[in-house]
């Protein structure tokens, strides 16, 4: 018995040591906390569940801009993750990054497994795509900004629950209204740059930038400081002064002000859908993003926010593989769906379109088809999107300069006129350092 014993401990050894079954990980660097967080780590355990073959592991590895710093330092000492989220700000610095990314329709060709780029929405594909059709990175957690409001609290001021401010002059009314009611911060925003400046442009069909906001080449220049522009941020700066709008930082940190109730009206990501689904404690309206009614070709469409996957070079060819195996789950219709309706973000595909609306989630969840409608309609060369080098840089000027127009420090004239002034030095280093 013993003998038999060691024979079949000695077999499970040689088992367990034969390389040829062992999983390929593959590791994923994400910008996702909280409930976010634990839906990318729900996508990656049910991938790793439904096969054998590779194991993604995820690391949260800080803020956006965290992330793609800590990425590029792990490139360079020869350690960088396969997969890196990226949110849209850094797509042409990435696509600039000559070696340091594989273009995932390189990765997917490779793989051998069917990759249509024609099945992405092309509003969101089209932005991660280069001047020669090749898809640079995988659409994610692709978002665009929405308006927020909060049906409690305009029952309280008195104000009609179900209509939301279509346009701006309405939104400064529903404020004083809600003031007068006791509210102390009637309206804010998060990602100031994207809400307010990149958004509200294309929302308007005026440029953010020349050269069809950077998609036209390297010598783009910014011009988000249009009579149009300075009247929205007097109008903001004005709201401002009286108290209807109180800025509350930059970024996402508004985020919570929104779902906890202590702002009534916000402008902020789509993306937000699941945490004030989780956590608001009143009865809540999404719609579309305000406009000024005097403009011609007003509404427009909105602005793609979020991030895309990118995929980092220097990886063995089973690796990029199990790249291209995640990726496809990721991109089925059912997943694509189950995120769009978990988290508000976009569904990526039409397909997951389809299945999200055929399942009559839209109908039992009013305001959550508004981020896709915004972003299908027709785009023009002023609205598809704003691709800028050394964006990241950029969008800290803007919140540098808002910031001080908010305290009354610069009228909203010199405020933008010094973002843009600045953001274009910013614009002519990048030209020169990625020129031939």
């Amino acid at each position: 018995m013993k003998i038999k014993l060691g024979l079949l401990a000695a077999a499970a050894a040689v088992v367990v040591s034969l390389p040829a079954h062992a999983q390929v990980e593959i590791q994923w660097w994400h910008s996702m906390g909280g409930a976010l967080g634990e839906w990318v780590n729900d996508l990656a355990k049910d991938f790793n569940a439904k096969q054998k073959d590779y194991k993604v592991v995820t690391t949260f590895k800080g803020s956006y801009p965290e992330s793609m710093t800590a990425a590029i330092a792990a490139f360079r000492a020869g350690n960088a993750p396969h997969i890196l989220q990226v949110f849209e700000v850094g797509t042409a610095t990435m696509m600039a990054s000559k070696g340091a990314v594989k273009p995932v329709a390189e990765v997917m060709k490779a793989s051998g497994l069917k990759f249509d780029p024609n099945a992405y929405i092309s509003a969101v594909s089209g932005y991660y795509t280069a001047p020669n059709g090749q898809m640079m990175s995988l659409p994610f957690n692709s978002s665009t900004t929405v308006f927020y409001y909060n049906k409690d609290a305009f029952k309280a001021a008195g104000i009609d629950a179900e209509k939301a401010p279509a346009t701006w002059p309405e939104v400064a009314l529903a404020a004083a209204k809600l003031k007068a009611a006791g509210h102390k911060c009637p309206f804010t925003t998060s990602w100031q740059s994207w809400t307010q400046l990149e958004s509200f442009s294309a929302w308007h069909n005026v440029e953010f930038a020349t050269k069809r906001n950077g998609f036209g080449g390297l010598d783009t220049r910014l011009a988000f400081n249009t009579p149009l522009h300075v009247r929205h941020i007097e109008n903001l700066a004005n709201m401002a002064k009286q108290g209807l709008f109180v800025y509350k930082g930059r970024n996402n940190t508004p985020d919570a002000t929104f779902p906890s109730g202590e702002c009534a009206m916000y402008t902020g990501s789509s993306g937000l859908y699941g945490s004030v689904k989780a956590n608001a404690k009143f009865a809540y309206g999404i719609a579309p993003l305000p406009y000024y009614p005097d403009v011609t070709g007003a509404p427009q469409n909105t602005v793609i926010g979020g991030a895309s996957l990118w995929v980092m070079s220097g990886r063995k060819a089973e690796e990029y593989k199990g790249v291209a195996a995640f990726f496809n789950y990721l991109s089925s219709p059912e997943v694509q769906a189950a995120s769009h309706q978990r988290t508000g973000y976009l569904p990526i595909t039409m397909a997951s379109f389809k299945v999200t609306e055929d399942s009559g989630f839209y109908k039992k969840n009013p305001g959550t088809d508004v981020a896709v409608t915004q972003m299908v309609r027709k785009v023009t060369d002023k609205s598809r999107g704003i691709r800028l080098g050394n964006f990241v840089q950029i969008r800290t000027i803007i919140d540098e300069e808002m910031e001080q127009i908010w305290a009354g420090k610069k009228s909203p004239k010199e405020g933008l006129d010094a973002a843009v002034q600045r953001g274009n030095e910013q614009l002519e280093r990048f030209e020169k350092a990625n020129k031939g």
